[in-house]
């Protein structure tokens, strides 16, 4: 609550000095909410206030502050379901279901990866001392597009990276 709303001073133990919440810095633009399934639902309430009043109250404060913010949310979770679990509460995830964009796995977009693995060693490779790397044999694109990914482009990623700091050529 304090790092989206912000604080006071003397708000709780650690407050030593006011802070300005993440709301607060987004002003005039765009907040964006990663892992949003994973707030607690006593956060979850105080979110739900925040966007249909459109006025944060940092924790400690008295007086309430506009803030005008464009919010996107993601989350890896199906929010529908965790509705039915309980888990998350139906009337954020109305409020937030605005435009829902579903990035699929990538492993349902297998065509993705040379494009991603390139675009990795691109900024992998200048890091690595030695000579430079040329590329990705056809052999590596074709093990790359083989596996299933499960932990997405993420995990792509941190195989171009060791990728590059194991290559013994070019």
């Amino acid at each position: 609550e304090s790092e989206l709303f912000g604080h006071v001073k003397g708000a709780f133990t650690d407050a030593s000095r006011d802070k300005r919440g993440l709301a607060v810095e987004a002003d005039g633009g765009t907040l964006f909410l990663d892992e949003i399934g994973e707030l607690p639902l006593l956060l979850q309430v105080k979110l739900l206030r925040f966007l249909q009043d459109e006025e944060i109250r940092r924790v400690g404060d008295t007086r309430s502050q506009k803030v005008d913010v464009r919010v996107v949310a993601a989350s890896a979770r199906d929010l529908s379901a965790a509705v039915g679990r309980g888990e998350f509460r139906q009337d954020l995830l109305y409020r937030l279901d605005v435009v829902k964009l579903r990035l699929p796995p990538l492993r349902e977009r297998q065509g993705d990866i040379p494009v991603l693995a390139r675009h990795f060693l691109d900024r992998f490779a200048p890091t690595r001392p030695g000579p430079p790397l040329r590329g990705l044999s056809a052999e590596a694109l074709e093990a790359l597009s083989a596996y299933r990914w499960p932990g997405n482009v993420r995990e792509l990623e941190h195989a171009i990276e060791r990728a590059v700091i194991l290559a013994e050529g070019p």
